[in-house]
């Protein structure tokens, strides 16, 4: 686990195998910043976030990220482009080296799908 003055990030996960994932209680469980690993799927795993305000420019170098809104409203700004406005039930993929900024507009539960060996902070 690695902890920051402005998030929680939880690398272990939380079930294998035939475990049983409530996102709802782990979002019950936490306040923002806070991100959970939730489960290894193939050579990737699946996180959840919680996330209130704005996270810091970064980038990943070498794997891709997926991000899709369970609730709240989240906008990724991306270098040199326009920012990306995701609300419920909408997603969006980080191409690796893409330099990007998630912001929660308010409290937002996200997942997130990437390969293991991402570091949620970045590169």
């Amino acid at each position: 686990m690695t902890d920051s003055p402005n998030y929680r990030i939880v690398l272990e996960p939380l079930v294998t195998g035939l475990g049983l994932v409530d996102v709802n209680e782990v979002v019950d469980q936490n306040e923002p910043w806070f991100n959970q690993t939730l489960c290894p799927v193939n050579d990737c795993v699946v996180r959840v976030g919680i996330l209130d305000g704005d996270f810091h420019w970064h980038k990943h170098d070498a794997e891709d990220e997926f991000f899709f809104v369970v609730s709240g409203h989240l906008i990724i700004d991306v270098e040199g482009k326009e920012p990306i406005d995701l609300r419920p039930g909408q997603g969006a993929l980080m191409p690796r080296t893409v330099i990007h900024r998630p912001r929660a507009v308010e409290k937002t539960v996200v997942l997130m799908f990437e390969g293991a060996g991402v570091v949620p902070t970045g590169d």
